[in-house]
C-alpha cells in the first residue's frame, strides 16, 4: 500500500491539487494530511479518496467548517494523535505542536509517527519507530510531500512544482 503524506498547506488549495495529482499518478491508496489544512477548499481537493487528517496550530475548526466536514462525509478528529492501522502498520498522526508531541516521539508504541509543523522534511528512525514529516506546501524553499510504501518501508519525498 502506498500512503501519500502532506502537511502545512495553509489553505493553498492549488498546491494541494498538484499534490493530489502527483499522488494519483503514483497510485496512492490513502492520503494523510498532518495539519494546518487551512480551510474547506483544501478538503475539496482531497475528497474522493481515503483521507485521514489532524488539525494544526493554524487551523480553527469553527462550527461552519465542522458542518462542512460532516456534509462531505469526513470525520473531524478530536484530539491527536489520530491512530490508524494501514496494511498492518500502526500509524499515529500529529501536527507537531501538541504539548505531548515530544513525549510521543520518545515513548509512543507505533511503527510510524507522522507530523508536520516545522515545514522541514524528515525521515528518521527513533526508539523503534519511523518518524516522517513530508515537508510543507507553504513557506518552504522546496514544496514537498512524501509517500510511504508499507510493503518495502520506503519513504520518498516529492517536490510539488509549478507553485
Amino acid at each position: 500500500m502506498l500512503i501519500g503524506i502532506l502537511s502545512d498547506s495553509h489553505g493553498r488549495h492549488l498546491a494541494v491539487r498538484k499534490a493530489v495529482e502527483l499522488f494519483d499518478g503514483l497510485g496512492v491508496s490513502h492520503t494523510i494530511h498532518c495539519g494546518d489544512v487551512g480551510g474547506p477548499e483544501v478538503f475539496d481537493e482531497l475528497l474522493g479518496r481515503p483521507l485521514s487528517f489532524v488539525w494544526g496550530n493554524m487551523d480553527f475548526p469553527d462550527p461552519s467548517l465542522l458542518a462542512y466536514i460532516r456534509t462531505v462525509g469526513l470525520h473531524a478528529p478530536e484530539e491527536p494523535p489520530v491512530r490508524l492501522q494501514l496494511d498492518g502498520k500502526s500509524v499515529a498522526i500529529f501536527h507537531g505542536h501538541e504539548p505531548g508531541f515530544a513525549r510521543a516521539v520518545r515513548d509512543l508504541d507505533v511503527a510510524i509517527l507522522l507530523h508536520g509543523h516545522t515545514h522541514v522534511a524528515r525521515d528518521e528512525c527513533y526508539n523503534g519507530k519511523r518518524i516522517i514529516n513530508p515537508g510543507a506546501l507553504f513557506r518552504a524553499s522546496r514544496k514537498t510531500v512524501a509517500t510511504f510504501d508499507t510493503q518495502t518501508d520506503a519513504v520518498a519525498f516529492h517536490e510539488v512544482k509549478g507553485l
